[in-house]
């Protein structure tokens, strides 16, 4: 697994499963992949066969499926989340058993475009006749409001780090003052032992 945060590409091994988490926003990005299947006799990667059928399947921060779906060997899949926070992106393979009976292996590459990148400008200013300036505009509107959106999933995660740190310092905290409990415990337990002892033994 992985985090995906801009544009960037995966790559998935030979299981069949891929699985990818990154944050997303309300109106989330499209995600292309095309697979590759290992070729014994040239020993590389090549283009899959139309027939190999992938399955991707996104799951919110929740768990909550938001997309199932059965795709070809290669495609391009969208879906909408209404809650913020790490995805997950898992394709799987329908061919994973007949690829690992016969020794291969499934190579897929992900590239997944969050952002402005995910706007076509030049088909926004033809659909909506802006001016360049009035694109331009658009364009640094939409850079800012991603700075915005990176700024606030920054400030999710500080808060879960410092959450996950509070809680690790407490369970620290407890467990060395269970030892000392343990150690004080012990120490009583062998006095009074060692009394018992010397006391039958008539030594004191």
């Amino acid at each position: 697994a992985g985090e995906v945060h801009r544009n960037r590409g995966g790559r998935g091994g030979g299981n069949g499963v891929g699985c990818l988490a990154g944050p997303a926003p309300t109106r989330c990005p499209p995600g292309n992949y095309r697979t590759q299947l290992w070729d014994k006799q040239s020993e590389s990667f090549l283009p899959s066969t139309p027939g190999l059928g992938m399955h991707v399947e996104v799951k919110d921060p929740d768990g909550k499926v938001v997309l199932s779906r059965q795709y070809g060997s290669e495609g391009r899949f969208t879906f909408t989340s209404h809650t913020p926070g790490e995805h997950q992106i898992c394709l799987h393979s329908n061919s994973t058993r007949m690829a690992l009976f016969a020794g291969g292996k499934l190579r897929v590459h992900l590239d997944i475009q969050v952002g402005e990148h995910t706007n076509n400008y030049p088909e926004i200013a033809a659909k909506d006749k802006l001016t360049e300036l009035q694109l331009r505009a658009r364009q640094l509107l939409d850079q800012v409001e991603q700075i915005q959106k990176e700024q606030n999933y920054q400030r999710y995660r500080e808060e879960r780090f410092r959450m996950t740190s509070e809680s690790t310092n407490q369970r620290v905290l407890w467990w060395s003052i269970a030892q000392t409990i343990i150690l004080i415990l012990t120490g009583i337990w062998q006095m009074r032992h060692l009394k018992s002892f010397f006391e039958a033994k008539k030594l004191v």
